[in-house]
């Protein structure tokens, strides 16, 4: 390859503004690199046939199913004729084929020697590859997979128009929950066209903020005609959708590479009906049966507590309340009994030993001696005399008796 190129730049024309080639050139120098490329092998994607009466040539369209590149391919009525099977669009292929330029159309194409169809065995290698090749991408983790809405508002359905599985699916879904809505997205499901059609559906669904979940629907088939749902760039489309998907395609054996990177894979398009929305028989039912659980739990929770309830007032302080009380009450009496017992036997201790006290300080009280006879003299300052030496002849005393005062004068000196 490296030669080739080197071979390739050394035509390199030699241009300028002042000398420029003209268009002959450019296209004979184009045809001759071309030319110099040789026959190829390359595999592709049969998009279009067509054989044009009295020509001996047929004429198809090569494309890339990832990259959607497009290369016109001719190819000799005989050789088409003779391959078996026939070649029908959507068909994968690997063809031997000569690169010509037309300079007078400025046109390139491919000129077909060898046409070989790509096998049943060699096309499931080839996917398994691409299975295993997406898968260690992560595109089909179940980690990334989304649950289903309960009950969607809004289902979108991508299928062919008028199909038996458009109506496997409207009639079964309408027949579990009548209420549920469907947004249609019509496409192709075979052929070279169906996996870009496809595509295109599931972006409008996307975009519609009103869908809550999306099926993909697709009866049986071949696996050549199932071959556009395991479309690389179909598979890296859903994996970038936000809305759950639901893969409906063929039967149960058959599962294309759109059924692993789904969120939910429905054997058939009637599953799939039953995947994404509930039964209104069975809800209904199931509510039923929640009713009744529910009022079997509040009658025996009621039946608990109203024998609870009849436990505690069937209790004897509950039945008589007094019950409790009569017992204290004759207790309180007879301590209120030995309380003033008590009281009283110490207030008539007091009272004794007050009486003996007053007793006591009447015996020793002045007024005691008084009553005897005895009198107290005071001087003029109040002051008790006591000794006769404490007075002289003259002064006047106060003499206090048992009973009122008397005025005195010393007459004389007491006697040696």
């Amino acid at each position: 390859m490296s030669a080739r190129i080197v071979r390739l730049a050394a035509v390199a024309l030699e241009t300028s503004p002042a000398a420029p080639a003209p268009v002959r050139q450019i296209a004979a120098a184009i045809d001759g690199w071309i030319n110099r490329l040789g026959a190829v092998w390359v595999e592709g994607q049969i998009a279009q046939v067509t054989r044009r009466p009295g020509l001996g040539t047929v004429f198809m369209t090569l494309r890339d199913p990832v990259a959607y590149i497009s290369v016109p391919v001719t190819c000799a009525r005989s050789l088409f004729d003779s391959l078996d099977p026939p070649v029908v669009e959507g068909a994968g292929v690997v063809m031997h084929a000569k690169p010509s330029y037309y300079p007078n159309r400025g046109t390139f194409s491919l000129y077909a020697r060898e046409i070989r169809m790509v096998g049943l065995g060699e096309l499931l290698a080839r996917l398994e590859r691409r299975r295993q090749l997406l898968a260690a991408e992560g595109l089909f983790a179940p980690e990334r997979k989304r649950s289903l809405p309960f009950l969607p508002i809004c289902v979108g359905l991508v299928t062919a128009p008028n199909s038996a599985a458009e109506r496997d699916v409207l009639d079964n879904a309408r027949r579990r929950w009548p209420g549920v809505a469907f947004e249609m997205a019509y496409a192709a499901m075979q052929g070279p066209r169906a996996a870009t059609e496809v595509m295109a559906a599931l972006d409008r669904l996307e975009r519609n903020p009103g869908v809550d979940v999306i099926v993909v629907a697709r009866g049986g088939g071949s696996v050549e005609d199932l071959l556009p749902f395991s479309d690389e760039a179909l598979v890296r489309a859903v994996f970038q959708l936000r809305t759950p998907l639901v893969s409906a395609i063929g039967h149960e054996p058959d599962q294309p590479l759109l059924d692993l990177v789904a969120d939910v894979r429905a054997s058939t398009p009637t599953d799939a009906a039953k995947k994404v929305v509930p039964d209104v028989v069975e809800e209904t039912e199931r509510v039923v049966a929640l009713r009744r659980r529910n009022l079997a739990a509040v009658r025996a929770l009621l039946d608990r507590e109203a024998t609870s309830l009849r436990a505690v007032r069937s209790r004897p302080c509950l039945a008589d309340p007094l019950t409790m009380l009569t017992p204290r009450a004759s207790e309180v009496a007879a301590l209120r009994q030995r309380s003033r017992r008590v009281l009283g036997a110490a207030l008539d201790r007091a009272g004794d030993n007050l009486s003996h006290t007053r007793a006591r300080v009447t015996a020793l009280s002045p007024a005691a001696t008084l009553e005897r006879g005895y009198a107290v003299l005071q001087d003029g300052d109040g002051h008790v005399v006591r000794r006769a030496g404490d007075v002289e002849a003259g002064d006047i005393l106060r003499a206090r008796l048992a009973e009122g005062e008397l005025a005195v004068q010393v007459a004389g000196s007491p006697a040696p």
